[in-house]
């Protein structure tokens, strides 16, 4: 097998390459500069992103150089007043990273490139700059600018996570669609004592709202973090400007060290095609999104998610090449319609604009799932069934993300959802085992299991094909009725809601092939 070529070494190309890894997919990642960004950049890991990284082998220890966070605050900054704040705790039963953490980016790629060598020793190449490619009727061949010349590749499938400036767009010729404002957001690390010379009481992930200077504070393991506006006019503060203004947000505290300070516009830019043949758009390559609410790297893990379970099914051929046409349509609309949309309304209302946040409206847990990006309904069925945010605990739906609820296997130990959906499609029949329920036989990449609150008889041929619901918790979780079959996809997400009498045939082929618009709706929300 061709490997798969991935440019750009920054968060998603990293992360790409480890899910390639677990897929069992090879590839070779090519990074242009000669070692891993150390540009002080985002900073702050979404729960979701969290759950990529348990899937990948890496959340263990990128939690060991995390600070973790259960509170999200909103301040009103004039005031000091606290609004209500997202609490991230009330997440505990919908998956296991109940927080988000706090952790540079120029500290998380490295333990990600570590991850990747010890999976896939030397299929990293630095300085290394894509200068062409063309793509041919089995694979692409692509030419890179080296210390030692010119050197070509082939691989199978060519992606591009090579940043905002992303040369194999341009090569494409890609329209790119939004717009770039005059504003700047100004991003300083700070060594200061807020603990314990001159204690505040603030979240280590706190948004300040104020019409005339905004700011977040953000604590890191290592330091504080400050972001606020600049006007497009406005020189960078020097240091010392920088230590008053620290002064300036937080009250009077000892000495003030600068670490590290960056400058970026604010953008909401999206690329019009995300797909061209074999190559593949990824991240700021695709969407370049302010990271206001960390919705930028986020965002681009979410790409990191789609594509490569889908280029694992079509290289094993278990799906035809039509699968990987969803990448582009779902995660192109929570790009701009979603995460662009949602960093935008957030600048607007640290300002104080008018107009409100959807996401800080509805009930507590809604707004903290939307928050930590586990409340996102993807297009599963492209028929305009999407959304970003979640305004309310209810029942399941196609496109949902499912919770990564605990249930009970057959050997007695409890098991997370999240885990069974590992590399595999996961149909789970909900019906009653002693009634012995026919099962569809298990597939490469589809595996079928009964869940119920009635622990399956020894004599049922079941035993070891069922999951113990206890107290019929995940069955209510999910509004499902007895006798429903729910199919979940690789990525955690809902393909299909159906009936059991109507479910063994049918879902073979919602993997093969995308799922059509024409059945694909029993159990989509109105």
């Amino acid at each position: 097998m061709k490997p798969v070529l991935i440019v750009g070494a920054g968060p998603v190309g990293l992360t790409t390459a480890l899910a390639l890894a677990f897929y069992r997919v090879p590839f070779m990642l090519f990074e242009e500069d000669g070692s891993l960004s150390r540009d002080t950049k985002a900073g702050t890991i979404l729960t979701r992103t969290l759950e990529a990284f348990r899937r990948y082998g890496v959340a263990d220890d990128v939690l060991k150089a995390s600070l973790r966070v259960d509170e999200i605050g909103d301040i009103e900054r004039s005031s000091g007043k606290m609004r209500p704040s997202v609490e991230t705790a009330l997440l505990r039963d919908d998956t296991r990273y109940p927080f988000v953490v706090n952790l540079p980016q120029h500290h998380l790629e490295p333990i990600l490139h570590r991850a990747i060598e010890r999976r896939a020793p030397g299929a990293t190449y630095l300085r290394h700059r894509v200068e062409r490619f063309v793509q041919e009727a089995d694979g692409v061949t692509a030419t890179f600018d080296t210390p030692l010349g010119q050197r070509t590749f082939e691989g199978s499938y060519l992606l591009a996570c090579d940043g905002g400036r992303s040369t194999i767009r341009g090569a494409l010729n890609i329209a790119i669609e939004g717009e770039t404002l005059s504003a700047r957001t100004f991003l300083a690390d700070v060594r200061a004592d807020l603990d314990v010379a001159t204690p505040r009481d603030y979240p280590y992930l706190a948004y300040f709202a104020d019409p005339a200077e905004w700011m977040v504070l953000v604590r890191q393991p290592h330091c504080w973090r400050f972001l606020f506006p600049l006007t497009g006019d406005a020189d960078e503060p020097t240091r010392q400007q920088l230590a008053d203004k620290v002064r300036a947000f937080v009250g009077a505290v000892g000495d003030v060290e600068i670490l590290n300070t960056i400058s970026y516009r604010i953008h909401h830019r999206i690329a019009s095609t995300w797909r061209v043949g074999r190559v593949f758009l990824m991240g700021d390559a695709a969407h370049l999104i302010t990271p206001m609410w960390a919705l930028g790297l986020n965002t681009g893990i979410l790409d990191a998610i789609s594509l490569p379970w889908r280029l694992a099914w079509v290289t094993r051929g278990w799906a035809d090449d039509e699968l990987l046409d969803g990448y582009g349509h779902e995660q192109y609309l929570v790009a701009a319609k979603g995460s662009g949309e949602m960093a935008e309304a957030a600048r607007r209302y640290m300002l104080g604009e008018q107009g409100g946040v959807e996401t800080m409206s509805g009930d507590r847990w809604a707004n903290a799932m939307t928050r930590t990006m586990l409340g996102v309904r993807l297009d599963v069925g492209q028929n305009g069934e999407w959304s970003m945010v979640r305004t309310a605990q209810g029942r399941l739906c196609v496109g949902d993300r499912i919770p990564d609820a605990e249930v009970h296997c057959s050997e007695g130990r409890s098991v997370r959802l999240h885990q069974l959906v590992d590399d595999t499609f996961l149909c789970l029949h909900f019906a009653d085992p002693r009634r012995r329920p026919a099962l569809p036989a298990n597939r490469p990449g589809l595996r079928h299991l009964l869940v119920s609150r009635r622990d399956a008889p020894f004599d049922s041929g079941l035993r070891h094909r069922s999951l113990l619901d206890v107290g019929d918790t995940l069955r209510a979780r999910l509004g499902c009725s007895i006798d429903t079959t729910v199919l979940i996809r690789p990525d955690d997400h809902v393909a299909a809601i159906l009936p059991m009498t109507s479910a063994i045939d049918p879902v073979h082929d919602r993997i093969v092939r995308p799922v059509r618009r024409d059945v694909q709706t029993s159990g989509a929300c109105p």
